[in-house]
């Protein structure tokens, strides 16, 4: 078996391409279902975010899994497989398996360090097993991971006051506009991402907030966390009316398509009322074609590159630290992997000698006549079974402990030839 990781993210695609490759949540359970339906995936997880869309497998044939994974995500974005594989990477075992320990980490992030990734990772976790897709192999991969990215945010400095996606949209509102106090700003969406938006804007200085969201009760329970601030709350049926009472507005809501557009805006701006709009959601909350418009401008995900690079230098060093932690996980994984290949033979070979010493015990015992034997087996069997188990442990220690993999299923056959096990018996 092998892992291997398919996925497009911020590095190898524009949002207008991982958009169509986004899979929100209520539809993960159905397209595990149809992963694990190709006949080379034996496991699945699914990681999609603003940022990413990545799909880990174990497969025995990799080169069919992969070709599987692709076809799937052709389908499901409805580009051809032609023009989409450009902006897809392909992550074998190792590679595949140190990739997840930084994604975790908050090292592949489009902000360094992120923290909001972990909580996801997690989240696909759980989804995976719930939907059948995780097994044994990436349960393991993803507690390992998940313990990875708690080591680096409790044993480094990369999380101390590490941007995310909505400070530095935030961030680049601060520097488009030179006074965040005197804007009338509207959040669309009342989720994490959204509340991140509020403690960032109230940190900047802006004083008139208000939160549209189809669900009234999570708007006021938003707005109940900033007691010192006075936010209003808005129906999302009155979108157009607060926007266009607003000078910036910022979009983070689950939408699949695009709630605002050209012509909305266009029947509610004034000739010359300009309008800032920063659309932090993927799929995208805000269409291209108001780009349109003389004095609208609209940034999206893809826009924030520059802010976060201003902070990228000084977190470098931090991900230094990190990767060392890294290291130290996929080492332990890997020792976990190495041993898994082991247990058929160990387990093969156990079995074997087991059922051998309780044939002979059971002869001795006979000839020993029921008195002696109802009166000394307790002893006889903890002694056979006391032997049997230091005739085994060198042998065990050694097959575990070869990290070279040819010489480990070298020591494998050996065993199998000189003890005669059954091959077949072992992969049952």
């Amino acid at each position: 078996m092998n892992i291997a990781v398919v996925g497009l993210s911020h590095k190898t695609a524009p949002v207008e391409i991982r958009e169509k490759l986004s899979i929100p949540e209520p539809q993960t359970e159905s397209a595990i279902a149809q992963l694990t339906s190709f006949p080379h995936i034996d496991e699945v997880a699914i990681l999609s975010t603003c940022n990413r869309l990545e799909i880990y497998i174990v497969t025995g044939e990799t080169e069919h899994g992969i070709r599987e994974v692709t076809q799937f995500l052709g389908e499901y974005s409805k580009l051809p497989v032609t023009s989409l594989r450009q902006h897809l990477f392909m992550l074998l075992h190792e590679d595949a398996v140190m990739h997840m320990m930084r994604v975790a980490a908050g090292l592949d992030s489009l902000v360094l360090g992120e923290g909001q990734i972990l909580a996801q990772v997690k989240n696909t976790h759980k989804l995976g097993q719930q939907y059948n897709g995780i097994k044994t192999i990436l349960n393991r991969l993803f507690k390992q991971a998940l313990t990875a990215g708690k080591r680096v945010r409790t044993e480094t400095s990369i999380g101390t006051g590490a941007v995310s996606i909505s400070s530095a949209a935030v961030e680049l509102a601060h520097m488009k506009v030179e006074n965040l106090a005197a804007c009338r700003v509207a959040i669309l969406g009342a989720g994490k991402m959204s509340r991140l938006l509020v403690q960032h804007l109230v940190s900047k200085g802006a004083g008139q907030i208000s939160i549209l969201n189809r669900s009234n009760q999570r708007a006021v329970e938003l707005a109940k966390l900033f007691p010192d601030q006075p936010i209003e709350i808005h129906p999302l049926s009155e979108m157009m009316a607060v926007i266009a009472n607003s000078h910036l507005v910022f979009t983070s809501t689950s939408a699949t398509d695009p709630i605002l557009d050209r012509a909305k805006l266009e029947m509610v701006l004034e000739p010359n009322q300009s309008l800032m709009l920063f659309d932090i959601s993927v799929p995208r909350n805000v269409h291209s074609d108001v780009n349109g418009l003389e004095n609208v401008q609209a940034f999206n995900v893809d826009d924030l590159k520059a802010v976060v690079a201003q902070n990228y230098e000084s977190r470098r060093k931090m991900a230094q630290e990190a990767e060392k932690i890294l290291d130290e996980e996929v080492e332990a994984f890997d020792i976990w992997w190495r041993s898994l290949e082991t247990v058929s033979t160990i387990s093969c070979l156990r079995n074997k000698v087991e059922t051998i010493r309780e044939q002979e015990l059971e002869k001795a015992l006979s000839r020993l006549g029921s008195e002696f034997a109802e009166k000394h087996q307790e002893v006889i069997e903890a002694l056979t079974r006391g032997i049997v188990n230091k005739i085994l442990h060198d042998p065990m220690v050694q097959l575990r402990a070869q990290q070279d993999v040819e010489a480990r299923r070298r020591c494998m056959q050996t065993l199998q030839m000189l003890f005669n096990l059954d091959a077949e018996e072992q992969f049952s």
